[in-house]
């Protein structure tokens, strides 16, 4: 029987992709598959050094197959170009480059060269797969044939086994909490939530704080920027928790009262599902794969008008029968992609790989 790999540019705690990387392999093992999961030696933490392995030490039979995330310009990239094996990739879109080039030099050079990697990666796997027809749509538009559209798949379990009490007791819904959960990076808009918040906190709801909760490593230029348009604003009750363990983050949203988003550019957007877990009413920006995402949940808005942002939130905090409609029709939407079975829907797209080995 074939084995199974999986090749990711970076391997870390709390990553998207390193999180699917892990339910994936589980799957593949009880599919009776040998199956790692491999990056750059460098790019996996090394307290998760146990769970995936240098990309270098990886040598597939012929007849293994091996799953590219595609996300960002790597080296594994081109590693996968080279193998001899049997080839599949998954990709989960890769940010323009613009956003980041007065951020991270470093990150905008590596996403340009990812742009690069997926044009030349178009003919080199049997089966492509997109975590949304967003990003499937760009895949047709280099070339690649037939892509199958996969959601991510997620251990949504997760979510609910712990909170941290610790944060509930700080964050408590004494305030009217309004959350983003995200990476602090340039085309999250960021600074569109506070603007937003801003109006929100001076003529709908005074008694209300901001929580964002994301990484800004390797953005830190734009994480003091946003801190000091904060300062400028004369908002003080905003908080940036960045990078918390799972049982903090449950807390954050069983905490919140609405999940705002006005990133303009997302591959699939995996915090929307997280915030219709807890129940949480989520207000958005109509960009990238959110529609998608929110497949007729939640309330979408086309226009950046801050103050009718604003109007909304507060619509969602105290209207108790708008706030409830809206939670029902998310909870309806979470229960659409509970009862897809992705791990047969995996391995149907898999199928002519697994067949012919």
């Amino acid at each position: 029987m074939p084995a199974i790999h999986q090749f990711v540019a970076g391997f870390s705690n709390g990553d998207a992709i390193s999180n699917e990387a892990i339910v994936l392999r589980d799957i593949f093992r009880s599919w009776g598959h040998a199956a790692d999961i491999f990056s750059e030696q460098r790019r996996i933490l090394p307290e998760l050094r146990s769970q995936a392995a240098d990309v270098g030490v990886c040598a597939p039979a012929s007849d293994d197959v091996v799953l590219l995330h595609l996300s960002i310009g790597s080296p594994v990239n081109d590693r996968f170009l080279e193998l001899g094996c049997r080839k599949a990739i998954l990709y989960h879109n890769i940010t323009p480059s613009h956003y980041f080039d007065m951020v991270n030099k470093k990150t905008a050079f590596d996403l340009a060269r990812g742009r690069k990697q997926v044009a030349a990666l178009s003919s080199a796997a049997e089966v492509n797969m997109a975590d949304s027809q967003f990003n499937a749509d760009e895949l047709k538009a280099l070339g690649y044939q037939d892509p199958k559209v996969l959601p991510l798949v997620l251990n949504l379990e997760q979510l609910t086994k712990s909170v941290d009490n610790r944060v509930t007791r700080k964050y408590g819904k004494s305030r009217k909490n309004i959350l983003f959960v995200g990476r602090i990076a340039p085309n999250k808009k960021c600074e569109d939530l506070l603007l937003a918040f801003l109006y929100f906190n001076r003529f709908v709801e005074p008694d209300s704080q901001f929580i964002q909760v994301g990484s800004f490593a390797g953005t830190e230029p734009y994480y003091y920027y946003l801190l000091a348009q904060a300062r400028e604003l004369g908002i003080d009750n905003v908080h940036f928790a960045g990078s918390v363990p799972q049982a903090q983050l449950n807390a954050f949203y069983a905490c919140a009262d609405v999940f705002l988003c006005m990133s303009e550019h997302e591959g699939f957007c995996i915090p929307v599902l997280e915030a219709m877990v807890h129940r949480v009413p989520v207000l958005a920006f109509a960009a990238g794969a959110v529609p998608e995402t929110l497949d007729g949940a939640g309330v979408l808005f086309r226009e950046k008008n801050y103050p009718q942002v604003a109007e909304m939130l507060g619509r969602l905090c105290t209207d108790t029968e708008l706030s409830a409609a809206v939670v029902e029709g998310q909870t309806q939407r979470l229960e659409r992609y509970r009862k897809r079975d992705l791990a047969a829907e995996l391995r149907e797209y898999l199928g002519p790989l697994l067949n012919g080995a």
